[in-house]
Formats: structure tokens, sequence, C-alpha cells
């Protein structure tokens, strides 16, 4: 291959160039990315960069000296607007066209809205250090959506003084993710906060006062955070002739299509550890899997299966959540350590018969590092959880 194309200067982009290079690939490697930041850690934009307690230089993943050493054809500040399967041709908004003989796409989401203007939502730096500017004491907030983002930001907000209101239109957040018993404990953080948590209430649009529920209700702010999940950046890819449903589909080596693969948050892709197709928005998914997919494209004759044990965390309060493998789609959920309303336990999830992962809130990491090696060794619930108590 004398050509290969990054299309997205992401974590997983990032990952798939730098080991495209360390594996010995000596072409032409261009990197496109939308936004015209270096490329950049996101993570922590709902954590120490809302909080104030990191400026923007140090989310930056590489120095430009680093990013120069790896002789890439970088260009920051254009979006991929089209792909020629045919003539091996991505189209940028620029009105460049750029050959490839490899492609590997990593355009990762953008986060859902709702009808009306002046919402923030929290995806790029830039949503970060304007939202961050107009939160401080007293400042009324309403975030709705009680996921792992809309939830951090909450905890942000109110450790900087703000009167912040948390709208969710489950009746228990994150339980499609986490059960209900785990869910409704890490939504009572929020309230002994102090934060104004509402559940079971839909948001219908965003108003010059603050947002209208469902009910015709207004619910006053002075600033409104919509974090109501996200969507897959697939829309360039419309006429390509990819298989595009909630993500690039992929096979269990993230290839798309021949000498086309994905990584990342947009990629979904056959998982044979858990023996289904899954798309994962997770920091450590996004490089694992772009360090994978370059391997894959450079390496067609011993080719890898892509099967990871899922990893993520979160920051609210002084709760350290982490957790290991497929939470969602679970059947049943025990607490295998430590009590749930210390919010100081380790919690294992069952999907049919066999231990699909573990959740642990205000534990050291060594408390669940043996669940994720059960996982990845696919042992039965029985074996993982004897004795356990069920919730």
């Amino acid at each position: 291959m004398k050509r290969i194309v990054v299309v997205g200067a992401s974590a997983a982009g990032l990952a798939a160039a730098e080991t495209l290079r360390r594996e010995g690939y000596d072409g032409t490697l261009t990197l496109v990315g939308e936004e015209s930041h270096l490329p950049y850690d996101r993570p922590p934009l709902s954590k120490q960069v809302l909080a104030a307690e990191w400026e923007p230089d140090r989310v930056a993943l590489r120095t430009p000296a680093d990013l120069a050493g790896h002789d890439l054809d970088l260009r920051l500040g254009v979006a991929a607007t089209g792909l020629d399967l045919a003539a091996q041709e991505v189209s940028l908004s620029d009105g460049a066209k750029v050959p490839y003989d490899g492609l590997i796409i990593a355009t990762g989401v953008r986060p859902r809205r709702l009808p009306g203007e002046g919402a923030h939502v929290l995806r790029t730096l830039d949503d970060a250090l304007t939202l961050r500017e107009r939160l401080g004491p007293g400042r009324r907030l309403v975030v709705v959506g009680a996921g792992f983002l809309g939830a951090e930001a909450a905890a942000v907000a109110w450790r900087l003084g703000a009167k912040v209101t948390l709208l969710e239109p489950a009746s228990v957040p994150l339980a499609h993710a986490v059960g209900e018993q785990v869910g409704q404990v890490l939504a009572q953080a929020h309230v002994d906060h102090g934060v104004n948590l509402r559940t079971g209430v839909s948001v219908t649009e965003v108003t010059d006062e603050g947002v209208r529920l469902g009910d015709g209700e207004e619910v006053e702010a002075d600033e409104v955070l919509v974090a109501i999940g996200s969507l897959p950046n697939t829309a360039w890819l419309a006429d390509s002739g990819l298989s595009v449903g909630d993500g690039v589909v992929c096979d269990e080596y993230c290839e798309a299509a021949r000498n086309v693969y994905a990584a990342g948050d947009v990629a979904r892709w056959y998982n044979p550890l858990f023996g289904m197709s899954m798309r994962i928005e997770h920091r450590t998914n996004a490089a694992e899997q772009g360090m994978a997919a370059a391997r894959n494209l450079l390496n067609s004759p011993a080719r890898k299966a892509f099967a990871p044990v899922p990893y993520f965390w979160s920051d609210q309060y002084d709760m350290k959540i982490q957790a290991h493998g497929y939470l969602r789609g679970h059947d049943e959920v025990a607490v295998v350590e430590g009590d749930l309303g210390e919010r100081r336990f380790v919690a294992a999830y069952r999907t049919g018969d066999r231990l699909a992962g573990a959740l642990a809130v205000g534990m050291p990491p060594k408390a669940i590092r043996g669940w994720r090696s059960a996982i990845a060794a696919g042992v039965t619930w029985q074996e993982a959880v004897h004795g356990a108590t069920t919730v």
C-alpha cells in the first residue's frame, strides 16, 4: 500500500496512524480531522476541563513535534464529505479528493439535540470551554439526560456552585446500562448533594427561558446542557455502498469493505468474545480498536479478531465508577463485594449463563481487576458469583 487515509483525528484515528508507522508503514499517511485542534483527549472535557482544573493544552494527546515525527499529511479543520469505494477516494469539504489504497474510518459521534436554540452540548473542547465560562455560583443549570456524561457535568457544575436541575425520562437513571438497584445508588448521590433530580420527565424543546417538558411545564435556567446520547458520524458515507446501521458495520477484524476498516465510536463490529455486534463509546476501546484496525489493514493474511473486554470509568462527586465487560441487556445483577448503601461495592452482571460484566463504585482498581480476567475467560455465572447476593 502506497497511500493510507485515516479519517478522524480522534483518539482512535491517532492510535491507528501511530500504529501504522510503528508497524513499519512508510508510505503516504493522511490524517483528516474536522476540528482545527490537534488530536486531544475527550474524557477530561466533562471533568477537569469543565471544572477549570485543566487548561486546553493539557488534553492534547501529542505535541506538534510528536506528530511531525510521524511524517503525516495532516489535514485539520476539514471534514470528509463522501467516499467512492470504486475509485478509492475520499472527498473533503475543501473540495479535495484524497486517493487511498487503505482506509480507516474513525469519525466518532455527534451529540443528539433537542428542538430550540441556545442549548449547550458537550462533545468538543470548544463545547467544554464555552459551557465552563457560563457556570459559577448561583447560576441555574438544567442538564437534560442523566447518563454518565450528564451526571458528570451535573457533579462538576454543583462543585462550581451552580444550582443544578437534572432531568431524566427514565424512572431510574442508567437502569438500562447498570440495572435499577445500581442506578438508584448513583442517582441518590445527586440528591444527597442537593441536585434537583427529576426522573420520568420528558423534555420537548429548549426555550428562551430554559426547557419545556412534555406536560407543558417550563423549567427555567440560565444555561441548558443537552446530554441525551449521540449519533455515529456516518452521514458522509450515505452513498458509499458501505453497510451503515448505528455505526459502520464491520466484521470481527474491524473490516467494513476490502481494505476499509473502522475504529472507535463510529464502528459497529462483531465481538467474538461476546458473540454479538457492538458499538462502544469508551476512550480505552477507541485506542485499542484504532491499533487493531491498523494492524489488520497492514497484515491481511495474518489478521486477528478484535475481541476486547470493554472498559469505562466515570468520576461523580467523590465516587469513582469503573466497569469491565458489556453490561447492556443483562439478565441479572449480583453484589459480590461491599455494600450498595455505602456506595462502595462491586456488582457482577449475568447475560444468559455467563458472566458479562462487573462494575465497581468506590473501590480500588485491584478489586475489579480479577473480574475482567474472568469475563475474558468466558466463565459461567455460577462459577463467578457462587454465594453472592442477587439484587
